[in-house]
């Protein structure tokens, strides 16, 4: 079984702000491949497809940064271990489970479903199965990026996490509406200081991204665990438009992502600019 996750970037981070990627996973087990109910083509639907290749750059620049290895099919990072559909459990689900929005739409902690669709795997998971997974995959992948929070906020006085994501492009509801490039998530300002979603919102604008703040996605549990504004940890999601780096399929890199790349590397910079000034007017609350 491959590591959880590959992390770029020196022992100690030597920046502010910490990124991942949770939904850039390829890693198809063969056990993984025969449960499922579906072709693989449906189980990489899942993915942030090549999410990775928006990070490129800081991993030249010596950023520390965290790009999930197994596919999101296997479990998925960016949700609480809790979040679990007892329907696909095999056997008496134990109590305490959380059943949030995103469980009852089928993308739980393991994905049921996609859009409702026929089931993705052919039985359910024995609870000790789905608990290995928390154990060799989720857990290590959150506690390696709290250490390294904790390591650059006690370095630098605050932390950030850049959690970094690709979405589906989104259709426009009305013919005057232009519908977002980017998509900013800070849990409405429980995650992170509102003056970084401003910023990282400016700086999209000026690259000619339409932008709009936590609707559709406001950020999951990577946000929930890491981010604590108050002691100058933050943690922001940025979700980029597929269309904007792939081609026009949204399989393979497209034309488009030297440009959303570049981008990446402006917010990258300036949240670590940024995030000493954060420091006296957050302390002050």
């Amino acid at each position: 079984m491959p590591p959880p996750f590959t992390r770029h970037g020196p022992a100690a981070p030597v920046f502010p702000v910490v990124v991942a990627v949770p939904h850039a996973g390829r890693h198809y087990s063969s056990s993984l491949i025969a449960d499922a109910a579906v072709p693989l083509s449906r189980l990489r639907m899942l993915e942030d497809r090549h999410a990775d290749l928006l990070v490129t750059g800081l991993v030249e620049r010596g950023a520390t940064i965290f790009v999930a290895t197994h596919a999101r099919a296997l479990i998925d990072l960016n949700r609480d271990p809790r979040e679990i559909d007892p329907g696909m459990i095999d056997g008496i689900a134990p109590e305490g489970l959380l059943q949030s929005s995103r469980t009852r739409n089928g993308l739980g902690l393991v994905p049921r479903h996609i859009g409702h669709s026929a089931p993705l795997w052919r039985r359910k998971f024995p609870y000790t199965e789905i608990q290995r997974r928390i154990a060799d995959v989720h857990q290590p992948y959150h506690d390696a990026i709290a250490r390294s929070l904790a390591a650059a906020q006690a370095r630098f006085g605050t932390a950030i996490l850049l959690d970094c994501h690709s979405m589906p492009p989104i259709r426009p509801q009305e013919r005057a509406m232009r519908p977002p490039a980017i998509v900013i998530g800070d849990r409405f300002g429980r995650s992170a200081h509102g003056a970084l979603g401003d910023l990282v919102e400016s700086l999209a604008r000026q690259a000619g991204f339409p932008v709009a703040r936590n609707a559709p996605y406001a950020g999951g549990y990577s946000l929930d665990r890491h981010g604590a504004p108050r002691k100058q940890v933050h943690a922001l999601q940025i979700e980029i438009d597929r269309s904007r780096y792939l081609d026009p399929a949204l399989e393979e890199a497209g034309d488009g992502l030297p440009a959303a790349r570049a981008l990446i590397m402006r917010i990258f910079e300036a949240l670590c600019e940024d995030s000493q000034a954060l420091q006296r007017p957050v302390a002050a609350e």
